[in-house]
């Protein structure tokens, strides 16, 4: 039997462009987490204080230029393309929903630390790091290390793809088999 009428998709050249876009997006965001968070350690447990210096200068346009874009463009381009572009479906499949959320709360848990990784960019700038920062520096090593395994365990779920339709992909699932049956019946 061929592809149910009631799915749109994306045509199969689009759609290994968009997939391909996707995995980079995605393995980026992935990387450029892994690095900040070496940054991260380096900033909390060096003796060196020109590297904790330069590591909390990077960490700034690595985390505003290169991590801000890559959590957002599979979040808001690739990602729903895929989803509604392919018989996948974005609420078909609890592994989607759940990447979804992990992505979600994973950007807006960055977004939220724009501000301390500015303030240790700041802090740094000014030559003044001190044992007040600790804090400061504890948390970003926590926060890049959650992401870190948030980013990992989405991955898994992408290339796993484990079972289980929730309700509405069993009833598209449904009625998209009645489409298709009243098609191959009409012809």
């Amino acid at each position: 039997m061929g592809q149910p009428h009631a799915v749109k998709t994306l045509s199969p050249g689009f759609r290994k462009f968009v997939r391909t876009a996707h995995i980079i997006f995605t393995v980026g965001w992935l990387g450029s987490v892994a690095a900040f968070l070496a940054l991260a350690i380096v900033g909390l447990n060096s003796r060196d204080t020109q590297l904790v210096r330069a590591a909390y200068l990077a960490m700034d346009p690595i985390t505003r230029f290169v991590i801000v874009p890559l959590s957002l463009l599979p979040l808001l381009l690739t990602g729903p393309l895929l989803s509604l572009g392919t018989p996948w479906g974005l609420f078909r499949h609890y592994w989607i929903i759940v990447k979804l959320i992990i992505n979600i709360l994973s950007t807006l848990i960055l977004l939220v630390h724009l501000q301390p990784i500015g303030y240790m960019a700041r802090v740094a700038s000014e030559g003044m790091i001190s044992s007040a920062d600790r804090g400061v520096q504890v948390q970003l090593v926590v926060a890049a290390s959650a992401g870190l395994a948030a980013l990992l365990v989405a991955t898994g779920l992408a290339v796993y793809k484990p079972r289980g339709m929730t309700r509405y992909g069993w009833r598209k699932q449904y009625e998209e088999r009645i489409v298709s049956s009243d098609v191959d019946t009409a012809t």
